[in-house]
């Protein structure tokens, strides 16, 4: 009791980690929240749209805008997270080159995709949705929507493929 009064011993109170070890968990963490608020937006926010009807509505186009800004923002915070984990990673690890390539490639490509959903997907596709007619009586969907939505499902795809592969190497290279 008094070495911990007088700093004695604290060996036992605070455990030391690698910096490899640090940056893995912080990819991991970053990687696995960005990774589950994706699923719950597509497989959950988004049908729920779908199928409320909410799509058809006026007010569309303003409220999914204010859903996808804010999470747009969480997802560049989580891909500037898993980046700067990653390449800190490189830099401290002994991986082989090829694997650091990959690495690296993929957290920049992780970059790209939330940097293009923020600054061109997302306000391109709130554009096409807005009801500027107010007297039509037919609302049509613009045929450029299908195409974005296509775009988007693809990116997202992709953004989801290359988190996994890279948590799975993180949570590979933490067993070793």
């Amino acid at each position: 009791m008094t070495q911990a009064f007088n700093g004695g011993d604290n060996s036992r109170l605070f455990v030391r980690s690698t910096p490899s070890k640090l940056w893995r968990n912080i990819a991991i963490g970053s990687l696995g929240f960005w990774l589950s608020g994706s699923l719950i937006l597509d497989f959950v926010v988004m049908p729920t749209m779908w199928t409320t009807g909410m799509m058809e509505s006026s007010g569309f186009a303003s409220a999914s805008y204010s859903i996808f800004w804010i999470f747009n923002r969480v997802e560049l915070v989580c891909a500037a997270a898993a980046l700067s984990s990653i390449w800190a990673l490189i830099e401290v690890s002994l991986f082989s080159v090829a694997t650091n390539r990959k690495l690296f490639a993929g957290a920049m490509m992780l970059m790209a995709i939330a940097l293009s959903y923020t600054f061109i997907l997302t306000p391109y596709m709130s554009g096409l949705g807005i009801d500027l007619d107010v007297l039509a009586t037919t609302k049509a969907i613009p045929v450029e929507m299908n195409q974005m939505h296509s775009i988007y499902w693809v990116l997202e795809a992709s953004k989801l493929g290359i988190a996994g592969m890279l948590l799975s190497f993180c949570n590979s290279s933490a067993a070793e």
